[in-house]
Order: C-alpha cells, then sequence, then structure tokens
C-alpha cells in the first residue's frame, strides 16, 4: 500500500508521539523548508524565523500527541504552530524600545524613555505632567504605552488585580489629560 503525502506526515506525527527521534528528523527535513518560508513571511527576518521554526519544531515535538488526523490535515497543524510562533515573535519585536541610540542592546535597561522623551519638543510639558502623578499610575502608564504591555500583563507583573490597574491607568490618564490642557 502507497500512502499519500499526507498520509506519510500524518504517520510521521504519530511516531514522534511514540516519541520516535528518526521520525521527528524526517519531518523536520520534509517540512523545515516550507514553514521557514511561512515564518519569514511573518518576519521578514531570517534570524528570527529561523527562531521562531526552531521553537514551533520543538513544540511540534512535545504536542505531536495532540495531533488529531479527523480534526484537519498535518501540513495545516504543522503551519498553524509555526504561524503562532512566528507571529508570537513579531508580538515580542514590536515591544521592543527602538531608538536611534547605537547602544548595545545590554545597555537597553538604562535607555529611559520618559527623559528622552522630555528632550524633544513639548517633551519637557508631558514629563512634568507624569511626575505630578501618583507613582503607580506613572509605572503603569509607562508599562502600557513605553513597554507595550495589555492590561492583564501589567497586572501579572506588578501583581495587582486588573480591575485595580485598569483604574490607575484610566484616571492617570484622566489626570494627564487635565495637566496638558491646562
Amino acid at each position: 500500500m502507497v500512502l499519500d503525502e499526507d498520509d506519510r506526515l500524518d504517520a510521521l506525527l504519530v511516531a514522534c508521539a511514540a516519541g520516535d527521534r528518526r521520525a521527528f528528523r524526517r519531518l523536520y527535513d520534509q517540512e523545515s523548508a516550507r514553514h521557514y518560508g511561512l515564518a519569514l513571511r511573518i518576519l521578514h527576518q531570517h534570524s528570527a524565523a529561523a527562531d521562531a521554526l526552531q521553537d514551533a519544531f520543538l513544540q511540534i515535538w512535545q504536542k505531536a500527541s495532540t495531533f488529531d488526523p479527523a480534526r484537519g490535515s498535518a501540513r495545516a497543524w504543522l503551519a498553524s504552530i509555526v504561524r503562532y510562533r512566528a507571529l508570537d515573535a513579531a508580538q515580542r519585536h514590536r515591544r521592543e524600545v527602538l531608538t536611534d541610540d547605537p547602544t548595545p542592546a545590554d545597555a537597553a535597561e538604562e535607555f529611559d524613555p520618559i527623559a528622552a522623551l522630555a528632550a524633544q519638543r513639548d517633551g519637557h510639558r508631558l514629563q512634568a505632567c507624569l511626575g505630578g502623578l501618583e507613582d503607580r499610575s506613572r509605572h503603569a502608564i509607562v508599562l502600557a504605552f513605553v513597554d507595550g504591555l495589555t492590561h492583564s500583563e501589567i497586572a501579572a507583573r506588578i501583581t495587582k488585580p486588573l480591575g485595580t490597574v485598569k483604574a490607575w491607568i484610566r484616571r492617570g490618564l484622566a489626570a494627564l489629560r487635565s495637566c496638558l490642557e491646562a
């Protein structure tokens, strides 16, 4: 009996779920180039696409037992994992603070976005208004608008309830608006 390509992929994933490293190697050899292309289309950087592909295949190895051929094709299942990993990497990249400063990435923690804003035209007004906020509101606003974190991510990072974080941000933004309009 000759297996078609979908059946071969299904069989490789079943073997991977059973811990067959050779099957995983065959799966990687057969599918990595195609899925690297998918990651590259999303990320537009070779190294980022390679990292996303590596993360995806690690997840494929770990989660092969969750693949169900009755729910869809193996290729679609693989593509969804690669796509998710690439989108996740793209989201992390968007959260990075980008500057014109050629300082090495190790020094990124020394970068003060509020001080950089103050150096810009009208930035001193915003810095003064931010300085007038309660520390907790200012910190939550900076995490949201400078670091790009969601309310839920902020709540988790500072270990406060989600409603509290939302209230701090809402009150802080209202105070900023009032200060800037004055």
